[in-house]
């Protein structure tokens, strides 16, 4: 229903005693009006005509109104022009409160998602304070699947903003098959070469812990098939919006492991083979848990299908950049690792209390890049395409990183500043740990706001930019690593170092999407029609 209504105003109008005269401000307030209106303000002289147009009698179409070419169809009029003209300060006030909406409903999904992530360091803390370091490699073998995770979880909001739940359930079914064939792989890789590669993780120097670490790996390598399918139906359920159901499941895994290995080591004596025993259950018990949390919602977690060669190249083509990517960041950082490692023993230790508390605390910033990868694709590659709510989000995303950023940097600062013997009495230690407190509250602070920009543009599938971006960062890296090191300038050279790593990342992916040819921005829809026609 197209409802026009005229008004014009002018000297004329004075001359009618019964009427006031039309004043546009302050007598006419955008609120007089349903939020299904599109108003716009054509002023002439001496005439000014009001043009009231009804799209529809429902909030339907503002909220979710078609798009034409990536924005909304209110950026086609001058809508913006009107509300200046109307009550601009009212706007902003909507505009804020609006935001203000939007951080709390990002809190209330990043809050589970944290703690999702802060659960697999837990177990692994507790294993390591029951049998020490072995179970670094199993961890390590582990990241290397996180493609897995991140690919899963793309593809299912993708779809969901499609509002195609055929395509998820299809989706969920291939990667469910993927990840079961690589836990496949991973328990025969664990059978016959674990203990090969726990003998080239530990060295000539550290045999001597060989037999009992391959103890370990080898039991808690029967649990890869679940680890796998697990992750997989956690990805689902997060690219479903649904961060309440993976944390139940890592919660009982947690409280698993630990009653466990108190059992099973302290009271039975059953040592390093009881504490792998425990965590292999715990991680069986999350993997069912997430298939029923996933069965729970509709879909069929153990339906498993064989995905097509060209189904694969498209898992493979989401893969292989968020691979690269990953390892870019894991060489950077080995590679700082190994520069310190060689300043001496004190600098060694240090570094190692400061890195290990600057993992601990980038843990918090990876929610936001999970909320990016759930809530955009809807935005930018949904039935409704809107690219003005797109920015908003981001910009909501960047609000809580960098406030979080900024939190965490002076939390994780003061620790070491102030508290320093939790870590070590050693004053040469200590003493190496304060050099670095700047380049460690630098790096710390931005990394938050880095996680929110670079998980946008995976869930846009910008993903050549991205891994392209990495690997360069770490190539433009490495080379002042190594001369920062045989320069003499010590721990805090190296920490510089990643300083300018960390804000390189943050202005490229902010350059990245910024850019007026950025998905954000781009009226250009051939990537989402090719994104459909992989679907397909």
């Amino acid at each position: 229903m197209i409802l026009k209504t005229q008004i014009i105003a002018g000297p004329h109008v004075s001359q009618n005693p019964t009427r006031r005269p039309f004043s546009l401000v302050p007598r006419l307030r955008i609120s007089h009006f349903r939020p299904g209106l599109l108003l716009t303000s054509t002023p002439k002289t001496p005439r000014l005509r009001i043009i009231i147009s009804c799209i529809s009698p429902t909030r339907e179409l503002f909220d979710d109104e078609p798009q034409v070419s990536g924005e909304d169809v209110g950026d086609n009029v001058s809508f913006a022009e009107t509300m200046l003209e109307v009550g601009g300060h009212e706007s902003r006030s909507q505009e804020r409160q609006s935001m203000w909406i939007q951080i709390k409903e990002i809190v209330k999904f990043t809050g589970p998602a944290t703690a999702l992530w802060i659960c697999g360091p837990l177990m692994s803390l507790i294993d390591t304070a029951v049998i020490g370091p072995g179970t670094v490699i199993c961890d390590y073998m582990s990241y290397v699947f996180m493609f897995l995770s991140i690919a899963t979880s793309n593809m299912v909001a993708t779809s969901l903003a499609r509002k195609d739940k055929t395509e998820v359930q299809h989706h969920i079914s291939n990667l469910l098959f993927v990840g079961l064939t690589c836990g496949c792989l991973m328990l025969l890789f664990t059978k016959f070469f674990g203990l090969w590669a726990l003998t080239a993780f530990t060295g000539q120097n550290n045999a001597h812990v060989v037999p009992a670490a391959n103890t370990y790996v080898q039991i808690r390598g029967l649990a890869w098939p679940a680890l796998l399918v697990g992750w997989v139906a956690q990805s689902a359920s997060l690219g479903m919006k649904d961060s309440w159901g993976p944390l139940k499941a890592l919660a009982v895994a947690s409280v698993v492991n630990a009653v466990g290995d108190i059992f099973l080591c302290s009271f039975l004596g059953y040592g390093i083979a009881g504490a792998a025993w425990a965590t292999m259950a715990s991680q069986v018990i999350a993997g069912f848990m997430m298939i029923d949390a996933l069965n729970k919602k509709g879909y069929n977690a153990f339906s498993i299908s064989i995905p097509s060669p060209h189904e694969l190249l498209t898992v493979l083509g989401l893969a292989a950049p968020v691979f690269i990517t990953m390892i870019s960041k894991v060489a950077f950082y080995s590679l700082l690792t190994y520069f310190a490692t060689s300043m001496g023993t004190h600098t060694m230790a240090a570094h190692q209390v400061l890195v290990q508390t600057f993992c601990m605390c980038t843990v918090w910033g990876e929610p936001l890049s999970q909320t990016a990868q759930s809530f955009m694709p809807e935005l930018i590659y949904g039935a409704h395409r809107n690219l003005k709510k797109a920015r908003m989000l981001l910009k909501s995303l960047v609000i809580i990183g960098a406030t979080l950023g900024l939190l965490l940097g002076i939390v994780g600062t003061s620790v070491p500043w102030l508290l320093p013997k939790i870590f070590t009495h050693d004053q040469s230690v200590i003493q190496e740990m304060h050099k670095v407190l700047i380049p460690y509250f630098l790096a710390l602070a931005v990394t938050p706001p880095t996680h929110s920009l670079e998980g946008t543009l995976l869930a846009g599938r910008d993903l050549k930019f991205l891994s392209l971006s990495m690997s360069g960062c770490f190539s433009a890296g490495a080379l002042p690593l190594l001369l920062i090191s045989s320069s003499g300038y010590g721990l805090p050279g190296c920490w510089f170092g990643l300083v300018g790593f960390q804000w390189a990342r943050f202005f490229l992916s902010l350059g990245r999407l910024l850019s007026p040819n950025g998905i954000l921005y781009s009226e250009d829809s051939s990537h989402n029609k090719l994104e459909k026609l992989r679907a397909a």
